[in-house]
């Protein structure tokens, strides 16, 4: 079970399940626990080849036992996901486990990756389960359903789930390109029904430069 011990340390309970984590997030545990490095981060040869081939790139370590382990990141802000047997888009770096149960996979983000500086590709979580996702900050949860459609900073976003289409949307000008725009000149819009996970702080990205 996993469950939120203050908003930056995620603690796991366990009883002789396993879990996919981050590998070296571990900060604590009790109990009896083993931990295995995993190649490639699912998907077993397959997930290593292609997370080999798009740059998206995922060390992950697998812990089981009996007991309760803590995970952290550099102090991260972590989120809760619950999975029901959806899909979530989340970028690697802002992954911090799941259950061993959910698959991993990678996904084509387009230009919207690029604006991101994240590369062409995105990792994806799907089963039935629940993964713990970082943020810089607080993380938002912002719904998007057909009548709302929302757009988002390539720096703020952080992953989505649901029935979501992404698009990117760029604003590029002659002003843009005489170093008179206002930093926003590319954004991600999302249409349909699902939810969009935004940070109050935005990384740097290509994007964010023009």
């Amino acid at each position: 079970m996993f469950r939120l011990q203050g908003s930056k340390v995620l603690a796991i309970d366990m009883t002789g399940d396993a879990v996919k984590a981050k590998n070296g997030s571990m900060v604590a545990y009790d109990g009896q626990m083993d931990f295995k490095k995993l190649s490639g981060g699912g998907e077993g040869i397959r997930g290593m080849v292609t997370r080999r081939i798009t740059g998206e790139q995922m060390t992950l370590m697998e812990v089981k036992g009996h007991g309760t382990c803590w995970f952290a990141d550099r102090a991260s802000e972590i989120n809760l996901v619950g999975l029901q047997g959806d899909k979530l888009y989340v970028e690697s770096s802002n992954l911090l486990a799941t259950d061993a149960g959910l698959r991993t996979g990678t996904s084509f983000t387009g230009m919207r990756g690029a604006s991101q500086g994240n590369g062409l590709f995105t990792t994806t979580v799907e089963g039935h389960g629940q993964a713990a996702i970082m943020s810089d900050g607080p993380a938002v949860v912002l719904r998007v359903s057909p009548q709302f459609p929302l757009t988002v900073d390539p720096g703020a976003y952080i992953a989505h789930q649901g029935n979501v289409r992404q698009s990117f949307q760029s604003g590029v000008t002659f002003r843009t390109l005489m170093g008179e725009g206002g930093g926003e000149a590319f954004q991600i819009r999302f249409e349909g029904d699902g939810l969009v996970y935004v940070q109050p702080s935005e990384r740097n990205t290509i994007a964010g430069d023009v």
